[in-house]
């Protein structure tokens, strides 16, 4: 299957470790009003979910310049056994400011896990297996969603910190990656600190489109469990089922990822999954009944497949051996960085809904930008031709 032979249960291990990072916030998500009161954040129970993700931006240049220097192998094994720490350890915090700190540190083992899974696929796939992989990975992510959000609701109504155990499977992880993925080689040094690559214009915009597509998914996963509850009377499991299906149908979505890809081309596969975040959006804000709510589930799904997963394969073109991980690095920062802003997008009004309104006209504004972008650089490329 790839240069290295890479068994199955060494891809399972590497899409169940990839599958980590949306479970970093969302799996407190369905018992977030309980948890958040036991933790002191009562009055901001979304940060409890966005801290992480502050955490993954202070900490992903770093985790790019170790991954650069010690290979992408060594960095996932050292990332998970943090992971599972500071994740369960939020079960006998009580002190906000150790909260605080817990949520950060286990956002910068989170930095760890998503640069070192996606390089590892890098290392060990080429070609059309890189595109299927990382296709895979887009979609095993959401489906740790599925699952960590359903099973997250069903233990929140058992006891409030019962969710918190959930975060050991990482220590399950770290035995695949062990025995099944194969040692890769040791990253080629980086230029020098003296002599350093720039940034290119592209990985730039690549960031800054993941750093919008994150913001506008989570906007909904930290709006939806004070949503739900509020204007549907949904309890607590109810609000986990129908999160993990928007999860659902971004597999769905993202499994058809590389065929959307060679009939539309990457550029408007990207415009066109932030026109389905603008209507999902939408949707949310403007519903009264229950059934439409599936509708915009649906546009929200597909948003996340025709987005996140091409912009994390995109990064990978734009990189080479010197400069995957801290390109991988920056990628991890505009994903994480998303969801650390989708609370202030949140916190703007009393009214979640006003805050998807806000949040459907930036996602159209987005679309257009990067549709005239597009437009205009295929119009100065015939014209050179």
């Amino acid at each position: 299957m790839s240069e290295q032979n890479v068994s199955n249960v060494g891809v399972f291990a590497i899409l169940l470790t990839s599958s980590l990072t949306i479970m970093v916030g969302t799996v407190i998500a369905p018992s977030l009003t309980e948890i958040s009161t036991h933790l002191g954040f009562a009055q901001n129970p979304g940060w409890l979910i966005t801290l992480p993700s502050l955490g993954v931006v202070l900490f992903a240049p770093f985790a790019g310049k170790l991954i650069d220097r010690k290979g992408s192998y060594a960095m996932i094994t050292w990332g998970l056994i943090p992971y599972a720490t500071f994740g369960v350890l939020g079960i006998v915090l009580r002190n906000p400011y150790l909260v605080i700190a817990d949520r950060l540190l286990l956002g910068a083992a989170t930095a760890l896990i998503q640069a070192s899974a996606t390089g590892l696929i890098a290392q060990l796939f080429k070609g059309g297996q890189r595109l299927k992989l990382i296709a895979w990975q887009g979609m095993s992510i959401e489906l740790g969603g599925v699952f960590f959000l359903s099973i997250g609701g069903f233990l929140g109504e058992r006891q409030w910190y019962y969710p918190f155990f959930i975060y050991l499977m990482a220590l399950l992880c770290l035995a695949l990656i062990t025995f099944f993925v194969p040692t890769t080689k040791k990253a080629i040094s980086a230029p020098t600190e003296s002599n350093p690559q720039p940034v290119s214009t592209n990985i730039l915009r690549v960031v800054l489109s993941a750093a919008l597509a994150m913001t506008l998914f989570f906007v909904v996963f930290v709006g939806l469990p004070v949503y739900l509850p509020t204007d549907f009377q949904f309890i607590e499991s109810e609000i986990g089922y129908f999160m993990a299906l928007i999860s659902m149908l971004a597999v769905l979505s993202a499994s058809q990822l590389p065929k959307v890809v060679l009939w539309l081309g990457e550029a408007p596969t990207i415009v066109l999954g932030f026109i389905f975040f603008a209507l999902g959006l939408l949707i949310f804000s403007l519903t009264f009944q229950t059934y439409v709510l599936f509708i915009g589930a649906t546009c929200m799904g597909i948003g996340f497949g025709c987005t996140i997963p091409l912009l994390n394969h995109m990064t990978l073109q734009e990189s080479n051996l010197h400069n995957r991980g801290k390109n991988l690095g920056y990628y991890s920062m505009g994903v994480f960085a998303g969801q650390f802003f989708s609370s202030f997008v949140t916190l703007l009004f009393t009214d979640i809904r006003y805050s998807f309104q806000v949040s459907a006209l930036l996602a159209f504004l987005v679309a257009a930008s990067l549709l005239l972008i597009h437009i205009t650089r295929n119009k100065a490329l015939k014209a050179q031709s």
